[in-house]
């Protein structure tokens, strides 16, 4: 009687782990949205159409560097902005291309002058990344240091509680 239980047991834990837990592992199911949330109500066929030629129209825009006034109106808003924003753009490329730019002259010249650019690139980027990450324990630690002031804060005003209270 008690072999007959166990092997009941084993299946019943076997099925619920097929049934459930091996399908939410394979096909995770998100999380629930929050209660303040509410859902969107449906598009209407028409409304579905209308989206996917703005998609459609904006996805092949995409292709053309400048895309233009006619499909983005509100990054057109005034001269002003546009010729700020040109001239950002502009230095932005020109950095960007100076590195393309030397590194197809490093590559025209073989590999005795490709290596050394390869490397000043490498070099730099890896600075980036050190002091990105310098940046990121620098935090990480401030935030443990913070946490652990608040525990010990908070476990010298319990000990102060407890302390009331005896007396």
């Amino acid at each position: 009687m008690g072999r007959e239980l166990k092997v009941r047991v084993v299946c019943r834990k076997l099925y619920d782990y097929v049934c459930y837990d091996l399908k939410e592992i394979a096909f995770p199911s998100s999380l629930p949205d929050p209660p303040n949330i509410k859902k969107r109500p449906k598009l209407t066929w028409e409304q579905r159409i209308w989206v996917l030629k703005k998609a459609t129209r904006l996805y092949a825009a995409s292709w053309v560097r400048d895309i233009g006034p006619d499909l983005r109106p509100n990054d057109y808003k005034t001269d002003e902005m546009n010729d700020e924003s040109n001239a950002q753009k502009k230095t932005a490329k020109d950095k960007e291309l100076s590195i393309v730019e030397e590194l197809a002259i490093a590559a025209r010249g073989g590999m005795e002058t490709l290596r050394p650019a390869l490397q000043r690139l490498y070099m730099t980027r890896a600075s980036a990344y050190r002091d990105a990450m310098k940046s990121f324990i620098e935090g990480y630690l401030e935030g443990v240091q913070q946490v652990r002031e608040k525990k010990e804060n908070s476990k010298t005003e319990e000990d102060a509680d407890v302390s009331k209270k005896s007396t």
